[in-house]
C-alpha cells in the first residue's frame, strides 16, 4: 500500500461523513503525487494534479516543500507539465505564503536566468512572510550589485505588497443571522468537546452552532447572493469565554470568503456583531482574519424623565429596542462613512468608528493582521538596507500622551516593553503599541492550530527575544484516548523542535506532565512588569499583565516575540473592611463582581484592565482573582502587591521552575535556567530598593474605581447560570451572583467538582481538612453526590504527599488516577464517592469528561456556559454553578446546597483565606499562606 492509496482510502471514509479530501501536509505523499503527475499515462495523474494544485497546504509544511521544489523544476524547464505553465507555477508559488516558496523564489530571482529572475522578482514583490534568512539573502545580493534584488527592495521600501492590494468595498450589504440571544460563548461556535478536530477545518466546521443553524445560513446565502451574512449575539456580547481561533475559523468557513483558491477551507473576513459588542479576545481573533466586529447598540436602557435607568425587579436596567436585527434583516455597512445603515443605505442605525479604525481597515485590506505585522517589518528592513528615509505606508500608531498625568500599572508595563516608540515618549491608555512579549503559552486543544499558523507564516524557530514559552497538556489530560494519542505526541514534537518547554517529552526522557497551563505560566512569569500571551482566555497571571489570545496571535508572539495592541483603560479595585473568618477568597472574587454591578449598573470591567490592589496574597492565591477576570469580561488584570509578598512569590516560582529543571524539562537553550536567573535578578532589585514592586502613580487616571467592602461578605457566594430566567439573554452569564442562603439549603446537587485553574495547593488542603473535620463531627463521611477532585499540577500533589494531606485524600477516595494506566475512555457514570483525578482541566474543559446530562453541578471552575461542564437532558437543563472549595465539598457530601449554619459548622476550626488589603494577618495558619 502506498501513501497515495492510503489517502484515497481516507477520502472514501471522509465521503461517508460528508467531507471533502483532507488538505495534504505530508511531503512524502506530495512526492508520490508529483511522481504520478510526471508519468503521462498514470491512471491517477488527473486527480493527482488536482490534489497538487488545490489541496496542498502552504507555509513550512513538508508538503509545501515538495510542492515548491516541483514548481521550481517546472519554471526552470527541467520538467514540462502541460497543465501547469510557467506563469501558473509562479502564481501557485505566490499563494504559498513563505518558507520553501520564498526560498525557491529567491533562488530564481537571484539566479542566472535573467527572464526567470525578473518574473520571480515580480512575485516576490507581493510576498510579506520573509524571515531573517530570506532578507539576509536579499541584502547580500543587493550589496553585491544584483539589480533584481535592488528592484525588489525598492518595491518593499514603498510597501507595494500592501499599496497595490485592492481597497475594501465602500458599501457592504449584509443580511443578519441571530445565532443566539444573550452572550454567545465561543463554545457555541467551536464546542470544547470537539477540540480534537480543530486542525481539520472542514470537519470542525460541522460542529458550528447546529445543523439547523448551518442550513439556515446556507439558505440566507442562497436568498441573498449579493450580501454577506452577519452573525449576531442579540442582547449580548459575541465571543465571550475561551479565546478560540477555531470559533472565528468556523464563522469564516460558513459566512466568510476563501482566502486563496488554492488553499481549501481557509476562509477570512467574517462579519460578527453583538448588542454589547465583541469580547476583546474574540475581537483580536476577528482581526487576525481581516474580519469586521460590530457593536450594534440596538438595545438601550430605558430611562425616566430625569435620565436615570429604570430597573426591573432584579435591579438590572430595563432595555428597549432601538432597531431590529432579526434574522433576515438587510443592512448596509458604509466603510467610508463608518456607519451602519438600513437596507436602503439611508437611515443611520449606529456609528461604526470603532470597527473601522485605520489599523483595522489595514487588516481588512491585507486579509488579516499577520500580513500587516510582517509588512511593517519588511518595509523598515528595505528602507534601512537601501539607505533611504522610511515613509511608512501604514497608519501611524496612535499615540495618546497627557502631559503631567501619571501612569497606571498597565501603562507602565506597556511603556517599558514598547517597541519602535521615539525615545522620551510617554504613552497613556488608547495608544496603539508594538510590545515585546516575555512569556508565551500554547495549550493542547489549540496547539495544533498554532503549529499550523506557524507553518503558514513560515516560522521555524521561536524568537530569541521570548524569555520562556510552554506547551501544555492539561486540556487532554483526563482521557488518553485515540484522539489524544494521535494529536498530542505530534503537537509536543513540533513545539519541542520549535523551542518551547513541552509538557510531554517527545523523546520520553521525563514523566509526561499534564499540569494546567495557567498555573505553569503563573510560575514561569518571574517579572511583575512582563507581558504574557497565552492561547487560552484564562491566561491571567498575577505577575505582570497577561492576555488570552487566539492560536494565531500566540503563533505570532512565538515567531516574532511581539504583539500589537492598544493600551487598555484601567479600573482600580481596592478593598476596605475585614474579611470574616468563615469566608473563602473565592467569595471575595464573586462579591467584587456583584458589588461592582451594584455600584455602577453597567459592567465597567468589560474590555478594560482590572488593577487589583491585592496587597498580601501570594501569586498562587491572587491568581484566583485574576483568573476570574475573564468572566468579568475584562481585557486582563494586574495585581499590585507588596514588595515582601512579591519576593516570596518569586521564591516559590523559582523552586517550582527548579523542579521542572530537575525533572529534565529544560531545553538546549537553557530556557528554564534563564528564568531562574531572571527571578534572582528581580528579587535583588526589589530587596535592594533599586526597583520596587510595580505600583501605579498616585496621579494615574482610571476609567472607574471600585471599592469592595469586605464587611458586606457574610456568607458564601455562588455564580448561578440562572438557566430558567424568563429573559434568555440573562441566562449563562457570570453576573448572577447569589448568597448561599438564597437556595435555603434545598437545591439538589448531583456532582461536585474541585479543580481547574481556579484552585491551588490551599484548596486541596481545605478538602482534606474538611473531610477530617466532618468525620470528627459525624463519625464518618458519606457522599450523597460524587466529588471529583483534580489538582492543577503534579508539584502540588508531591508537596501534599510530603505534608501528609494527600494520604488523607487517598483514605477517603474511591478512585485515584494512575499514570501508568491512564483512562482511555471518558467516564459516563459517577458513583457517590471521591474521585482523585489526574492533574489537568478535567470537567472544566468539557472536551473529554462531562457530568451526566441534566445534572446540577457545583464547581470551583470558571465555566458555566450551556453544555460546557454539563449538557441538557430531555427532561432538565444542565446547570454549572460556581462556588468556593468548601461549599463544593460540603454540597457533595450533603447532596444539596448547605444552609449557612451547616456551612459554618463544617469549616469551624479550618483556616480559610486570611486576606487583608494591607498586611498579612499575624499568626495565620491559613491553608492559603
Amino acid at each position: 500500500m502506498s501513501l497515495y492509496t492510503d489517502y484515497l482510502s481516507e477520502i472514501e471514509n471522509r465521503k461517508e461523513q460528508g467531507l471533502h479530501p483532507k488538505p495534504i501536509d505530508d511531503g512524502a505523499l506530495v512526492k508520490e503525487i508529483v511522481d504520478q503527475i510526471k508519468e503521462p499515462g498514470n491512471e491517477h495523474r488527473a486527480e493527482s494534479l488536482n490534489f497538487f494544485i488545490y489541496n496542498t497546504l502552504p507555509g513550512t509544511t513538508s508538503a509545501a516543500g515538495e510542492k515548491a521544489k516541483f514548481l521550481k523544476e517546472i519554471i526552470l524547464g527541467d520538467v514540462v507539465v502541460d497543465e501547469i505553465s510557467v506563469p501558473f507555477a509562479f502564481e501557485l508559488l505566490s499563494h504559498m505564503k513563505g518558507g520553501p516558496s520564498v526560498k525557491v523564489l529567491l533562488d530564481l530571482a537571484l539566479g542566472e536566468n535573467a527572464e526567470i529572475a525578473q518574473q520571480a522578482g515580480e512575485v516576490l514583490k507581493s510576498q510579506v512572510f520573509l524571515y531573517d534568512a530570506d532578507t539576509d539573502r536579499l541584502k547580500q545580493a543587493f550589496e553585491a550589485g544584483n539589480s533584481v534584488a535592488k528592484d525588489i527592495l525598492e518595491s518593499y521600501s514603498k510597501a507595494e505588497f500592501f499599496n497595490k492590494l485592492p481597497e475594501i468595498e465602500e458599501e457592504i450589504k449584509v443580511v443578519t443571522y441571530v445565532a443566539a440571544e444573550g452572550d454567545i460563548s465561543t463554545d457555541l461556535l467551536s464546542p470544547g468537546n470537539q477540540a480534537h478536530s480543530r486542525s481539520d477545518r472542514e470537519l470542525h466546521g460541522k460542529c458550528f452552532i447546529s445543523q439547523k443553524a448551518q442550513d439556515e445560513i446556507e439558505a440566507l446565502k442562497l436568498q441573498h447572493p449579493d450580501k454577506r451574512v452577519m452573525l449576531i449575539a442579540e442582547k449580548g456580547t459575541m465571543g465571550v469565554g475561551s479565546s478560540r481561533m477555531s470559533g472565528v475559523n468556523n464563522v469564516a468557513l460558513w459566512t466568510g470568503k476563501q482566502a486563496s483558491p488554492y488553499v481549501p477551507f481557509v476562509n477570512i473576513a467574517p462579519i460578527v456583531a453583538g448588542t454589547n459588542g465583541i469580547s476583546p479576545i474574540f475581537l483580536t481573533t476577528v482581526g487576525v482574519t481581516g474580519g469586521i466586529g460590530i457593536d450594534l447598540k440596538n438595545w438601550v436602557k430605558k430611562v425616566d424623565s430625569e435620565g436615570n435607568p429604570i430597573l426591573n425587579n432584579d435591579d438590572s436596567p430595563i432595555l428597549e429596542q432601538k432597531y431590529s436585527v432579526d434574522t433576515g434583516t438587510v443592512m448596509t455597512i458604509n466603510t467610508k462613512e463608518k456607519k451602519l445603515y438600513d437596507a436602503d443605505g439611508k437611515k443611520e442605525l449606529v456609528d461604526l468608528s470603532a470597527s473601522f479604525t485605520p489599523q483595522k481597515l489595514e487588516f481588512m485590506k491585507a486579509g488579516g493582521s499577520y500580513a500587516i505585522v510582517f509588512g511593517k517589518k519588511l518595509q523598515t528592513f528595505a528602507a534601512q538596507t537601501l539607505g533611504v528615509e522610511l515613509k511608512s505606508a501604514f497608519a501611524p500608531s496612535k499615540v495618546v500622551s497627557h502631559e503631567g498625568q501619571g501612569l497606571t500599572a498597565v501603562e507602565k508595563i506597556f511603556n517599558r516593553n514598547a517597541v519602535g516608540v521615539p525615545e522620551g515618549t510617554t504613552l497613556h491608555a488608547g495608544s496603539d503599541v508594538r510590545v515585546k512579549v516575555n512569556i508565551v503559552g500554547s495549550q493542547d486543544t489549540t496547539g495544533l492550530m498554532t503549529s499550523q499558523e506557524l507553518e503558514a507564516m513560515a516560522a521555524t524557530v521561536i524568537s530569541p527575544t521570548v524569555d520562556g514559552a510552554y506547551q501544555s497538556g492539561c486540556h487532554t489530560a483526563s482521557v488518553w484516548d485515540k484522539k489524544a494519542q494521535a494529536n498530542i505526541p505530534r503537537l509536543m514534537s513540533f513545539m519541542n523542535r520549535f523551542g518551547l518547554i513541552t509538557a510531554r517529552d517527545p523523546k520520553g526522557e521525563y514523566h509526561s506532565m499534564t499540569d494546567v497551563i495557567h498555573k505553569v505560566l503563573n510560575d514561569i512569569t518571574v517579572d511583575d512588569r512582563a507581558i504574557i500571551i497565552g492561547g487560552d482566555s484564562h491566561t491571567r497571571m498575577s505577575k505582570g499583565v497577561a492576555f488570552g489570545a487566539d492560536s494565531g496571535t500566540v503563533a505570532l508572539a512565538l515567531a516574532t516575540g511581539e504583539a500589537t495592541m492598544p493600551i487598555p483603560e484601567s479600573v482600580k479595585v481596592t478593598f476596605k473592611g475585614k474579611m470574616a473568618d468563615h469566608m473563602d477568597f473565592r467569595d471575595v472574587v464573586h462579591a467584587t463582581q456583584a458589588q461592582m454591578l451594584k455600584q455602577f449598573g453597567d459592567n465597567v470591567f468589560q474590555g478594560r484592565i482590572i488593577e487589583v490592589h491585592i496587597g498580601t496574597l501570594l501569586a498562587d492565591q491572587a491568581f484566583t482573582f485574576t483568573d476570574w477576570t475573564a468572566e468579568m469580561k475584562a481585557k486582563a488584570s494586574i495585581c499590585i502587591t507588596q514588595d515582601e509578598t512579591l519576593v516570596e512569590s518569586l521564591e516559590i516560582a523559582k523552586s517550582r521552575i527548579q523542579i521542572m529543571i530537575d525533572k529534565g524539562m529544560d531545553n538546549e537553550a537553557g530556557t528554564l535556567q534563564g528564568l531562574v536567573d531572571r527571578a534572582d535578578k528581580r528579587i535583588a532589585e526589589i530587596t535592594s530598593g533599586e526597583v520596587p514592586a510595580l505600583t501605579p502613580d498616585a496621579d494615574a487616571k482610571y476609567f472607574a474605581e471600585v471599592v469592595v467592602d469586605l464587611d458586606e461578605i457574610n456568607e458564601p457566594m455562588i455564580a448561578d447560570p440562572d438557566v430558567n430566567n424568563e429573559d434568555v439573554s440573562k441566562r449563562y452569564t457570570h453576573d448572577t451572583i447569589r448568597p448561599v442562603s438564597y437556595y435555603g439549603g434545598e437545591k439538589k446537587v448531583d456532582l461536585g467538582f474541585v479543580g481547574s485553574c481556579m484552585v491551588h495547593k490551599g484548596d486541596l488542603i481545605i478538602v482534606s481538612q474538611m473531610l477530617k473535620n466532618l468525620e470528627k463531627k459525624n463519625g464518618k463521611v458519606e457522599f450523597k453526590a460524587p466529588l471529583v477532585v483534580a489538582a492543577p499540577t503534579y508539584n502540588i500533589i508531591d508537596e501534599l504527599k510530603e505534608e501528609g494531606e494527600w494520604n488523607t485524600l487517598q483514605e477517603y477516595s474511591g478512585f485515584e488516577f494512575d499514570d501508568l494506566f491512564p483512562k482511555t475512555a471518558a467516564r459516563t457514570e459517577y458513583e457517590n464517592i471521591l474521585y482523585l483525578e489526574r492533574p489537568g482541566c478535567n470537567l472544566c474543559m468539557g472536551n473529554q469528561e462531562k457530568a451526566a446530562k441534566g445534572d446540577t453541578v457545583l464547581a470551583t471552575s470558571t465555566r458555566l456556559f450551556q453544555g460546557r461542564v454539563v449538557e441538557d437532558s430531555a427532561e432538565k437543563k444542565g446547570e454549572s454553578l460556581l462556588a468556593s472549595t468548601p461549599v463544593v465539598v460540603l454540597s457533595a457530601i450533603l447532596g444539596r446546597t448547605p444552609k449557612i449554619d451547616e456551612y459554618k459548622e463544617a469549616v469551624e476550626g479550618i483556616d480559610l483565606t486570611r486576606f487583608a488589603p494591607a498586611a498579612i494577618p499575624e499568626n495565620t495558619k491559613s491553608a492559603h499562606f
